[in-house]
């Protein structure tokens, strides 16, 4: 089913209220009301503005999911991903250093220097015979490309993330959200032989007070001491720091081993051309001039 018959055929059912009342006097097409159908976890399928679709409903309408929320309709259920990427944290020197120790300071020169040194040769080498707007072009991209590199150092985390799920024994409500100068008010159904939620709003209300409710992940931090660490929380860490470890080269290289044959290894220089490989061409050569007398 396409999302556009969807969405007429779900515009259409909204204007008829009954076989014995007909049309109804309100509907939602109408300039004050917003409806989305939703499903169970609080995602958009259908909107009157087509940008909000697949969107979550509380970056929309926090008002809206806020006060679902406090009603029981939904409930917040945290879940954890264990195979997610993160930057890792940055360590800030002190800023006195510098000024401490002159050395530093001529030391941290010196590294800009000769890394301003080799970022020239680099270049100069790869693009010296470029001229005009060609060069200055791969410059650019290659000053993004290495400053993207950079930024996208990630490295394996933990994270924790909001989930919203619909209670399926509220099939019904309604009521209205306190904002400011106004009363915004709302109804809820559920769709019947389906996970999706009707939700209809009164647009003419303005509840930017109320902040947009996202599910964002955050880094879960575990730590080992402390007064109120306890000691689940010690072994999840000491689990998680065997089982997910940071790829790193070795600390020392290992260029033979001891029960390795070295007369075993190699063997190139021993190598010699087959004659009977360079006289095929010759072979050939001959044969075909033959032929074409």
């Amino acid at each position: 089913m396409r999302m556009e018959f969807l969405q007429r055929s779900f515009w259409a059912a909204t204007q008829q209220c009954g076989a014995a009342e007909g049309p109804c006097p309100e509907s939602c097409q109408d300039s004050d009301l917003d409806c989305f159908i939703v499903d169970n976890n609080g995602f958009i399928l259908i909107s009157e503005r087509p940008q909000e679709v697949g969107r979550f409903l509380g970056e929309v309408d926090g008002a809206l999911v806020t006060q679902l929320l406090s009603m029981g309709v939904f409930s917040q259920v945290t879940m954890y991903d264990y195979q997610a990427m993160c930057r890792p944290p940055t360590h800030h020197h002190s800023a006195s250093q510098p000024l401490v120790s002159p050395i530093s300071a001529l030391l941290t020169a010196t590294r800009w220097l000769v890394n301003e040194l080799l970022l020239l040769l680099l270049e100069w080498r790869a693009w010296g015979s470029w001229r005009g707007d060609h060069g200055a072009e791969a410059k650019t991209v290659f000053h993004h490309s290495h400053k993207h590199k950079k930024q996208d150092l990630l490295q394996p985390c933990d994270t924790a993330y909001p989930v919203f799920v619909h209670q399926t024994a509220v099939r019904e409500a309604n009521g209205t959200v306190e904002c400011r100068a106004c009363q915004k008010s709302f109804v809820m159904q559920q769709v019947p032989s389906s996970n999706l939620l009707l939700l209809v709003t009164d647009r003419t209300c303005d509840c930017s007070i109320f902040p947009s409710v996202l599910r964002e992940a955050e880094e879960v931090k575990y730590i080992l001491w402390g007064s109120m660490t306890s000691a689940h929380n010690a072994s999840v860490k000491c689990s998680r720091m065997r089982s997910q470890k940071l790829r790193r080269r070795p600390d020392t290289c290992h260029a033979f081993h001891p029960e390795e044959n070295a007369q075993d290894c190699g063997g190139a220089s021993d190598t010699s051309a087959s004659l009977p490989l360079l006289l095929l061409p010759l072979w050939a050569w001959v044969l075909l001039s033959q032929l074409l007398r």
